[in-house]
């Protein structure tokens, strides 16, 4: 008898320190990677080590009294660790087929059951040494009844699942093989718990167990590396879908609808068909965007650009160009047809959007133009949609098609030029800034400078309220030595009234930033307002590395070397993201806001967000990720390395008064 305990203990003991190492390797792993259905196995495997441990201390401590305090203390700690092993292997294996969070309650719940089924089965019995039987059957019989039921329901899942990687394959068969000893075991111990033959089958099945624990280790081990191989085919596929698409929408992008329209302008062509090509934007966009949030607008993005894809008119083209605007193209055959889009359209924005347990309703302003009669080229076609798009604006007309004589647009360009001019004249725009904050000091680190038009008679006027406009009229070089100054009159005001300078960030467009005199104009608003170089930073959006990239390295190279920080805006968003990282001798990216959105639920994004801070950082940038709305999202952008961040729930955009008080507070 005291060589078999010894055994025992010394089987039990062995596997305790197996299972404590697996759960170390499982910390390590997690703290790496931060994925949760590595969490979850390494508590299943740290229950499963607390529970070869108790095993091998009732071993040790067999002669023990039933009822006893270490009886029953090694008996509690052996039943709850066994369901709460069982719980989180479960919970890990539906989170590694699934990649979705489970909620907080659920788990709640489950441990909450397992810590209860576990102390009853301890307690129940427990201190009359006369319930021999039923102290077995609650410990032993309901726990693998209730082990072989939740492996055969596993092998179930994995089953429906239809996994294809081998080491799925191989935990499905498992979960079978483990389900059958288990429930086999439950009803054989219920028939013949007295008999000589169970006795011997329970003693070698100490040993069988010791084969089961260890080769769920190793497929566990094995599917982690399935899984993550998964996850980044994944991760590398949605970049490469990311390429064509829109990132918020799905959609085309705008690069990708001149690609695809071009295409069909040829088929068309060839077969003497005619296109429309349609243009909306959707009207109050943001009103929505202030009322509900930014979230909210992107979700309603998203659904516009799924109603137009799966319009009933088969459209040839759908994409998103920019913001709220969207581009649809049809073929038609007469007039009709086109009018019917138009009011089709109309129809799709007009549905009710479901928002927050409430109905929202909007509507949009469409321009259309036709091919080949208006254009023979998708730009000539996309600008003339254009220009009927800003005719139905400004007269608050639904739908406008394109008339020859558009380009003179009228009326409306005239007067806007005029009261841009007046603007920047009399300083009507003023500056707000967003703070960005340092995840390795928890302090400001600087700000983004953003642009708003304090109209005589209008009132505030957001970006998107005049930037087409703007665009329109060829004024974003005034707009950008306008704030450019302005910036830099702001940084020195600022030390002078509170001894401190901020680095501020400005976004410069791409006409400004490939002049020839941009350099020398930063220079001498350097020299006027006395600014060292390191607090003023210039942020160039990923499509404007992409034109003209030799001119664009050169103006980096003599911006750093007079000290100025460059950065890349939004991020991933355009085609060539790795290989102008690593060509462009920038300090800083900005990852762009719709890689943040989901990055906390979504492990393709977070693959995606790690892989570009690591690789950001081998090559000595910095990171600073935009569009922060939440303390998870912020919480796990710090794990994995990310050096800065901004949006709402950090700041939003201030004030220059609310700022200096914001200055003050950090």
């Amino acid at each position: 008898m005291a060589d078999r305990d010894f055994a025992h203990s010394l089987i039990y003991s062995t596997e305790t320190l197996i299972f404590s190492i697996l759960a170390l390797l499982l910390l390590a792993y997690y703290r790496g990677i931060g994925r949760t259905y590595v969490k979850f196995w390494l508590f299943s495997f740290s229950a499963l080590a607390v529970n070869q441990l108790s095993l091998a201390l009732d071993s040790v401590f067999n002669q023990q009294e039933v009822g006893s305090l270490i009886d029953i203390t090694i008996a509690l700690t052996r039943q709850v660790s066994n369901y709460l092993h069982l719980l989180f292997l479960m919970l890990g294996i539906y989170s590694a087929t699934k990649q979705k969070k489970i909620s907080p309650r659920v788990i709640s719940i489950g441990v909450i059951a397992a810590i209860t089924i576990g102390t009853v089965a301890t307690l129940l019995y427990g201190f009359d040494s006369n319930s021999v039987f039923n102290r077995f059957y609650l410990r032993e019989s309901l726990a693998a009844f209730i082990f072989g039921c939740g492996f055969i329901a596993a092998a179930c899942y994995l089953f429906s699942l239809k996994v294809e990687h081998f080491s799925g394959k191989i935990l499905l068969a498992f979960c079978v093989l483990v389900g059958i000893r288990f429930v086999a075991f439950s009803f054989a111990s219920i028939v013949s718990l007295t008999n000589d033959w169970f006795r011997h089958l329970t003693e070698w099945l100490i040993y069988v167990d010791v084969g089961i624990h260890t080769t769920l280790g190793f497929i566990i081990l094995i599917w982690m590396q399935g899984a993550e191989r998964h996850i980044a085919d994944t991760a590398i596929n949605r970049a490469k879908y990311l390429d064509k698409h829109d990132a918020l929408t799905g959609v085309l992008n705008r690069e990708q609808v001149l690609e695809k329209l071009t295409n069909e302008i040829k088929t068309a062509n060839e077969n003497g068909q005619k296109l429309c090509v349609y243009l909306l934007d959707i009207k109050r966009f943001k009103f929505v965007n202030d009322t509900y949030g930014l979230k909210v607008g992107d979700l309603i993005l998203g659904e516009t650009a799924r109603r137009l894809h799966h319009s009933l008119l088969k459209p040839k083209v759908v994409g998103r160009l920019s913001g709220d605007s969207f581009l649809y193209v049809i073929d038609y055959a007469n007039e009709q047809q086109k009018l019917t889009a138009v009011d089709h359209i109309h129809a799709l924005i007009a549905r009710p959007y479901q928002v927050e347990q409430q109905e929202v309703y909007l509507q949009c302003s469409v321009g259309y133009c036709d091919f080949p009669s208006d254009a023979d080229n998708a730009d000539d076609l996309i600008k003339k949609s254009n220009l009927a798009i800003l005719q139905a604006r400004s007269h608050n007309i639904h739908s406008v098609k394109y008339e020859y004589g558009m380009q003179s647009q009228g009326r409306h360009l005239l007067v806007m030029e005029k009261e841009i001019r007046r603007a920047i004249a009399n300083e009507e725009l003023i500056l707000y800034f967003q703070p960005q904050l340092n995840l390795k000091n928890n302090r400001l680190e600087g700000a983004e400078v953003l642009v708003r038009w304090q109209h005589p008679d209008k009132g505030l006027l957001a970006p998107g309220q005049f930037f087409d406009d703007i665009e329109a009229l060829n004024l974003f070089s005034e707009l950008d030595n306008y704030v450019l100054e302005k910036t830099c009159q702001t940084i020195a005001k600022w030390y002078k009234t509170y001894k401190r300078r901020v680095p501020l960030a400005i976004n410069i467009t791409a006409v400004e930033f490939q002049a020839k005199k941009f350099v020398s104009n930063i220079q001498n608003l350097l020299m006027k307002y006395e600014i060292p170089p390191i607090y003023l930073e210039l942020e160039i959006t990923e499509n404007v590395v992409i034109t003209d990239i030799e001119l664009v390295m050169k103006t980096i190279i003599d911006l750093q070397n007079m000290g100025i920080k460059v950065s890349i805006d939004d991020f991933g968003t355009g085609y060539s993201s790795l290989a102008y990282l690593r060509k462009l001798p920038i300090d800083k990216i900005k990852i762009d806001r719709s890689f943040i959105q989901e990055v906390a639920s979504n492990d393709s994004d977070l693959t995606i967000v790690k892989t570009m801070i690591e690789l950001s950082h081998g090559l000595g940038k910095r990171v600073l990720a935009e569009g922060v709305e939440t303390q998870q999202q912020l919480q796990l952008l710090r794990n994995i390395g990310c050096d800065a961040v901004q949006g709402y729930f950090i700041s939003k955009p201030k004030s220059e008064a609310e700022f200096t008080k914001y200055l003050k507070r950090k």
